[in-house]
């Protein structure tokens, strides 16, 4: 993936201003998330390397997402260059991880792979931007807060940044982080929540999705 090709993927991240952040053992409740998030609205997915089997998911995730041909498939929860490169062989079109691992950076910065490394401090969001981040997400999101996201933009206007952990879905949550200056949310059980899951409302799924991507939308036009 060349600079333009990881351009293309943040913007993709900011046009729609969601990054749905979920794993699951069952590859056919996987694929069924996956489905009703893009039918909702979604274009950026980030599947987590929380299971065992996670590999073997996403290999069959990257094969369904196929048939959508402007979707952009990612996966998070990556802690080494090992596993880095391990799925970026799988097909993922960035890595995530809820730290700031140099090494990673190394990695992806010699091998043109979109890196979203976890940062919670201005030195570490300083140390990604010398490894080459394009973007780096704030993590956990409800603990640093918008006002963090805020003093983070005056210092670095051209850093592009996405919460994640703790987003909570109301307007005013989303407000006041657009407000802040980040160009996306990430979110997890708080959008695919348990209850939808064990119910299996891929329907109702897609209807949240729909209409949290309407709320963003709304706040910032």
């Amino acid at each position: 993936m060349d600079a333009n090709s990881q351009n293309s993927v943040v913007k993709d991240m900011q046009s729609t201003g969601l990054v749905p952040v979920f794993n699951h053992s069952d590859i056919e409740v996987a694929r069924r998330v996956l489905d009703a998030c893009y039918e909702g609205g979604v274009r950026v997915f980030e599947f987590t390397n929380r299971s065992s089997n996670a590999p073997a998911i996403f290999e069959q995730l990257i094969k369904h997402a196929e048939q959508f041909e402007d979707l952009r498939l990612g996966i998070g929860t990556i802690f080494t260059a090992q596993k880095t490169r391990e799925f970026q062989e799988l097909g993922a079109e960035f890595i995530v991880s809820p730290a700031m691992i140099p090494e990673m950076g190394d990695y992806c910065y010699e091998n043109n792979v979109l890196w979203i490394p976890g940062c919670g401090s201005v030195t570490e969001i300083f140390n990604a931007k010398q490894l080459g981040a394009k973007l780096v997400k704030i993590f956990p999101g409800n603990v640093l807060g918008a006002g963090f996201v805020k003093s983070v933009k005056a210092v670095f206007p051209e850093m592009a940044i996405m919460p994640t952990g703790g987003v909570a879905p109301t307007e005013e949550n989303f407000r006041s982080w657009f407000d802040a200056g980040v160009i996306c949310v990430g979110m997890g059980s708080k959008l695919i929540s348990k209850e939808i899951l064990a119910k299996k409302d891929f329907a109702g799924l897609e209807t949240k999705v729909r209409n949290t991507l309407d709320t963003i939308r709304n706040i910032r036009s």
